[in-house]
């Protein structure tokens, strides 16, 4: 048996386009879900992005965890589909359209025609999903594109209506008109859910505004109130609100001053708290009364405009609204929620325009006056602004205020305010009759449904989502939009009878009107009418809306399975989903509305285990911008550094526990360095010598018997381990905490696995010790292939290919994932290694901090433990810590202090708690303490010293022990152990690190002229007379070394390469022999 060679410098994008070949030409996705015929399903919804843009960073985040749980479990024996899917409808893609056909309204839309522009809708909807299969598929993840399910489908769109009538029939779906965000360019509400994706920076004008008070409240004794100059002043940071102005509101409980402005000798009212903000001087006003905000309740004052004045008439307003009104509008109420943060602790109100200005008018009878139209553009009520979009207005409506002497302050604000996420503009809240789902009265059972998901990480459950869902409101599910799932209810057009009814199901449709609809757009379905069942007289019609696309995503698991027209037993055994990843954004987007649904519908969740993602930001830290051109193509990226990278680069970072990641080139290639290239030189070490000493393991070889080297034994002992812990963090769906495990062992196969065993590889004779080397490595190396393969799939299947046997399987794809060999686990032996391991790495710490690079030889190394586990290990492989360390010899001391000397201070964070004013004395005599005392502490003795008469013990935690070290000596501490390096370097030591750093220059020029590493050369070196007695010293260790047939001496050596060692330069030249 050979290996195929593997090139060291191997080309990742290359390499992997060849596996796509290999999985495309072989059909390795469908034979890995094929061969899981009758194992049990592991069941993950895909959220459906839309088509009408490429994929981004953005997108490779989920869609990479999406690709590794489902690698996993298929695995571990399931059979899992993977539907890919494509939201079809909504704004997004009917923005599109109105941009390509120079549409700027609905009323042009509707000129055009509604089946025309729908037809456009449908006709773009899937531009670039050609773009998104070949990307998707380039990373690396596999899923179904050809068995895909579009939202616009009509066996989707019908799961939708029977979703809609099973909501219905259960009295969750009503018609009500609320307080709603609103697009006046979309011309229709969006949900409290779909907010938080919109918000945006603006500034924005703001305006004090005085309302001439006419009628003093019974709170407060003031006869002079109404005397035409004393004024209420209210603020708002909407001015074009105000000619819709019907009420004031004050805080109950804020004190409020009538004050005496000198300068215009008018009076006004406002908070006492907001008056710095309007004099800068305290002798510009006089304070003539204090009153708390309820005092002046039913304070009556003159309206700023004169559209609606009719409106103080409470005869007036019953017949507008046709409720009780005993009071008429334009007075002073009062509300918890005024505030004296801003403004003037006056707020004005025009209830139609605010969620908290409406509540406060509840019940009073005022009618809502609302003088604008669809696009949020002034009706024929307001004639003096009448065509102007209500923003356009602000100038105009601030300019005449001023003109009337009504304006007394304007500024401007920089606040968050929310924007449509689909087309950019500010919204307008606004009163809108709407269909909506029921939420608010069912935060029980969202919650119950919630309490049953495993969140990764854990903390989205009781937090983002958790609290999201307990304040959760009805969901606004209508939209007065054209390209969408219509709402399949219908209403009789009798004034007098105004029945309704919905309709589940096309053959529902059908048996009422007669009409089968084969397409269930609004095109198609607003042609079908019936007679009303209720009258009999009037004709049924169906409502102009559609659903939001929030509804259609939510009700994915139903519809792309056509539930329950079909698939009804499969669903319903499969529901709900063991899993779906989606980003933070979606706790408010689609993990809701599956939530939402799901509960109302089943009284379940959707989904049992979630991973969340965070988002990608730039290298700058700002979102990703194809304008500001601050991050790389992710194609590019791919084609530059490999998918393999990318993947890791993602996953191995905090995104996956729902944190900001910043991408950048710069991390992808130190993925490459610290974790990609390491483990493939580690593949290439063994294919290499494999193939040189025509080694054939099979990974049989210890099913009957221990390894004879240690080594081998803990490297399948962490074997197994690695196995053990990835599998199951991925159980718990922590990636983060499967990818650490594979990092380390890379890192522990490298650095400790083969560079202890190198010259077990290096050796000419062919005999058991090799063979078992062989052995261990190739199930290392096979093993960790297997285990890492759901999150590299590439590198993977690629060393898979050159390790397997004839019996294996085919792709590493169709592999049994792995399970531990119990047999092979010592936890004594690892218990060693490790304490090897801490010690060597604390000497390799010394050596960086103190600049003493490891290849300059050392005399000695010194060791000091508490901990007599640790010193009998560290006894045994004394040899293995003195190669490690490169120095000479290693010592063992039975006390810190032969290394160190102690000075003790007092921990006062611990003490002071004990000893409260004695703490002063305390410190000094623990300052005071010996060298001895201190050990004696440090080896778990308590000490007693008196504190003016009080006996206090000492103990590590109560006292603080600063190390100074002794002579060369430079000392690290860690818990139990103390390692001392000898930092003297005598002029053998010296010129041994010489040599070192020539044999590291030759070994690198051996790879860079290709040689094999069997090749023997002939070696000339040159340099100063120092190097020459380094040469002469050393000459036989460094033809060893570097396998060299002959080695001279040439002092005037030209023409050849050169090594620094130092603040030397070795000249050399070598040729195969």
């Amino acid at each position: 048996m050979s290996f195929k060679p593997v090139d060291p410098k191997v080309d990742f994008p290359k390499q992997e386009e060849e596996v796509l070949k290999f999985w495309q030409d072989n059909d390795i996705f469908k034979k890995s879900v094929s061969q899981r015929e009758g194992a049990e399903d592991f069941v993950f919804y895909d959220g459906p992005p839309f088509a009408t843009g490429l994929p981004h960073f953005g997108h490779f985040i989920p869609s990479t965890i999406k690709d590794i749980i489902p690698r996993y479990q298929t695995m571990k024996g399931k059979r899992v589909e993977r539907r890919f899917g494509w939201d079809c409808h909504g704004l997004p893609v009917e923005n599109l359209i109105e941009k390509e056909l120079g549409l700027n309204s609905k009323h042009e839309i509707e000129a055009l025609g509604i089946d025309k522009f729908n037809d456009a809708c449908r006709a773009s909807v899937l531009k670039y999903t050609s773009e998104w299969r070949t990307t998707i598929t380039r990373m690396g993840r596999w899923v179904d594109f050809d068995n895909d399910y579009k939202t616009m489908n009509p066996e989707f769109m019908e799961s939708i209506w029977w979703v809609a009538k099973t909501l219905w029939d259960k009295g969750l779906i009503y018609e009500g008109k609320y307080i709603l965000p609103y697009c006046p360019r979309c011309s229709t509400v969006l949900s409290t859910h779909e907010l938080a994706q919109g918000y945006k920076d603006v500034q924005d004008q703001t305006v004090t505004v005085r309302f001439k008070i006419t009628k003093a409240p019974a709170g407060v004794n003031d006869p002079d109130m109404a005397n035409g100059k004393t004024y209420f002043l209210a603020w708002t940071t909407t001015p074009w609100t105000l000619p819709s102005n019907l009420g004031l509101c004050m805080g109950p409980d804020i004190d409020y001053v009538k004050i005496l402005d000198k300068e215009s000798g008018d009076y006004y009212i406002f908070a006492e708290a907001r008056l710095s903000a309007y004099y800068k001087d305290e002798a510009g006003y006089e304070i003539i009364y204090r009153h708390k905000g309820a005092d002046f309740i039913d304070a009556e004052y003159e309206p700023l405009f004169p559209y609606f004045k009719n409106l103080k008439d409470p005869k007036v307003c019953e017949e507008m609204s046709g409720q009780k009104c005993e009071k008429g509008a334009f007075r002073m109420f009062n509300a918890a929620y005024v505030s004296t943060e801003d403004g003037t602790g006056i707020v004005h109100i025009a209830p139609a325009f605010g969620e908290e200005d409406n509540k406060v008018f509840r019940g009073s009878g005022v009618p809502n006056v609302e003088p604008i139209d669809a696009e949020c553009k002034f009706t024929k009520e307001v004639p003096d602004y009448q065509g102007l979009f209500v923003k356009d207005a602000d100038k105009d409506i601030m300019k005449r205020l001023k003109d009337e002497g009504k304006l007394v302050k304007r500024d401007s604000i920089v606040h968050s305010y929310p924007h449509c996420w689909r087309c950019g503009s500010p919204l307008i809240y606004r009163g809108i009759g709407s269909w909506f789902v029921k939420v608010a009265d069912y935060h029980d059972v969202l919650l119950k449904a919630n309490s049953k998901i495993n969140w990764q990480p854990a903390h989205i459950k009781e937090g983002r989502f958790g609290k999201w869902l307990a304040g959760a409101r009805d969901w606004a599910v209508s939209r007065n939009r054209y390209w969408g799932n219509p709402i399949p209810i219908w209403r009789c057009d009798d004034p007098d009878c105004k029945h309704t009814l919905c309709v589940g199901s096309r053959q529902e449709l059908k048996d009422l009107s007669g009409t089968y609809p084969e397409d269930l757009h609004k095109q198609y379905v607003d042609k079908i009418t019936f007679k009303c069942p209720k009258c009999g007289k009037g004709t049924m019609r169906r409502i102009p809306e559609v659903f939001d696309c929030w509804f259609e995503s939510g009700s994915m698991p139903y519809a792309q399975v056509h539930y329950p027209f079909e698939n009804k037993e499969k669903f319903e055994a499969n529901f709900p989903a063991n899993f779906i990843s989606e980003g933070l954004d979606q706790t408010r987007g689609w993990f809701y509305t599956l939530t939402v649904l799901a509960a109302q519908l089943f009284d379940k969740p959707a989904f049992e285990n979630c991973i969340v993602n965070g988002i990608v930001l730039a290298e700058d830290g700002r979102k990703m911008s194809k304008s500001l051109r601050n991050y790389t193509d992710p194609v590019e990226a791919i084609n530059k550094f490999g998918a393999d990278a990318i993947r890791l680069f993602l996953m191995h970072s905090a995104v996956v526990k729902a944190d900001e990641i910043r991408y950048s080139d710069a991390g992808v290639r130190d993925v490459l360095k610290s974790i990609i290239i390491p483990w493939w030189n580690s593949y290439s070490f063994f294919v290499t010598y494999a193939n040189i000493d025509k080694a054939a393991p099979t990974g049989h070889l210890f099913d009957n018997k221990t390894p004879s080297n240690p080594l081998d034994a803990w490297l399948l002992s962490i074997t197994q381990n690695l196995i053990k812990e990835v599998s199951g963090a991925l159980d718990a769906y922590d990636l983060s905490g499967s990818i650490d495990p594979i990092v380390k062992f890379i890192d522990e196969l490298n650095n400790w696995y083969i560079r202890r065993s190198r010259r077990r590889f290096w050796k000419s004779e062919n005999d058991s010790d090799k063979a078992e080397a062989y052995e261990a490595l190739y199930i290392a190396l096979k093993t960790l292939a297997t285990v890492a393969a759901p999150f590299v799939p590439f590198i993977t299947e690629e060393m898979y290919q050159n390790l397997k046997l004839d019996s294996d399987k085919e792709s590493v794809h169709l592999c049994d994932y792995p399970v531990p060999n119990k047999a092979w686990i010592n936890e004594e032996l690892e218990f060693k290694m490790a304490t090897v391991q801490k010690a060597v790495s604390m000497g390799h710490s010394l050596r960086n901090q103190f600049n003493l690079k490891n290849r300059q030889p050392l005399a000695s190394v010194a060791l000091v433990t508490r901990n007599p586990s640790e010193k009998t290990v560290l006894s045994e492989m004394q040899d293995t810590i003195a190669e490690e360390l490169n120095v000479k010899k290693v010592e063992f001391h039975d006390r810190e202090d032969e290394l160190v000397e102690y000075k003790a201070k007092a921990n006062f964070k611990v003490l002071g708690k004990e000893l409260g004013p004695l703490m002063k004395q305390a410190a000094g005599i623990i300052a005071g303490l010996t060298s001895e005392q201190i050990q004696s502490i440090l080896d778990g003795t308590k000490l007693s010293i008196d504190v003016a008469g009080k006996t206090v013990e000492l103990d590590e935690e109560k006292v603080l022990v600063e190390r100074f070290e002794k002579d060369d000596l430079k000392v690290l501490n860690d818990g139990t152990l103390t390692v001392g390096l000898d930092s003297k370097i005598t002029d053998e030591l010296k010129k041994e690190g010489y040599v070192r750093d020539l044999i590291r220059g030759i070994q690198n020029q051996r790879k860079e002229n290709g040689y094999n590493v069997t090749d023997r050369i002939i070696l000339e070196l040159g340099g100063d007379a120092d190097l020459e007695a380094a040469f002469k010293m050393f000459a036989d260790f460094i033809s060893g070394e570097t396998l060299a047939a002959k080695a001279s001496w040439n002092a005037g050596l030209t023409g050849a390469y050169e090594v620094e060692a130092d603040d030397k330069k070795w000249s050399f030249k070598i040729e195969k022999a």
